[in-house]
């Protein structure tokens, strides 16, 4: 699923009291499945029921399925989630090993806990786990959200004009099983340099998007 934020009118006071933790997937009960697909309907609802879709009953996932997942959460309960899946994509002729960031979501009620706030804790998992880049894709619409954090902490690099394959993560009699997107591609380096990553104007995920 692709970064999202939603609009919100708590105070800036209020969200001081998100506390967060990194929890691996086979970690979670059944209970916090349905409090997270419970979160994601209300968090992506209303950019559009489709997107709300894939998180009916205790569905916490959308495509692929995370691996670690950075969970923020208040008095109020889950306020806020990036997901975390480890994968190979194909830039041209080069296989590159990634994290791939993605199920981020802000509860509605919340303003300014942007991925700049779950990536200060995202981010040192990423070198735990040697991983070169960490990687992942927004609508050109969101990127406003991303230069933010690109200019407060120079964690990341935009990069746009490129298409991203991906495979639908169900198979549809009428439907191609795969789509092309193009995207604003958002690259963390974590162990190698932005210098290091592949030249190429498509990715391949060869798989669902996280």
């Amino acid at each position: 699923m692709n970064i999202v934020a939603s609009r919100a009118t708590e105070s800036p006071s209020a969200r001081t009291q998100v506390h967060w933790s990194i929890r691996w997937e086979n970690e979670l009960r059944l209970t916090e499945h349905a409090e997270l697909a419970e979160f994601f309907r209300k968090s992506y609802g209303p950019t559009g029921a489709f997107n709300a879709q894939p998180f009916e009953g205790n569905r916490s996932w959308a495509g692929a399925r995370p691996e670690v997942r950075v969970i923020g959460r208040d008095a109020h309960g889950v306020a806020a989630h990036v997901g975390l899946l480890r994968r190979f994509i194909r830039i041209g002729e080069v296989d590159l090993l990634v994290g791939e960031l993605g199920l981020y979501a802000v509860r509605p009620d919340l303003e300014g806990l942007g991925i700049s706030h779950a990536m200060r804790v995202m981010y040192p998992k990423l070198h735990e786990l040697g991983v070169p880049f960490g990687f992942g894709t927004v609508r050109p619409a969101l990127e406003k959200h991303l230069t933010r954090l690109v200019q407060r902490q120079g964690l990341a690099t935009l990069m746009s004009g490129l298409r991203v394959r991906s495979t639908h993560p169900d198979v549809y009699p009428n439907l191609s099983p795969i789509r092309i997107e193009e995207v604003i591609v958002v690259v963390f380096p974590v162990q190698s340099a932005i210098s290091e990553w592949p030249a190429g104007a498509m990715i391949d995920r060869n798989g669902p998007e996280l």
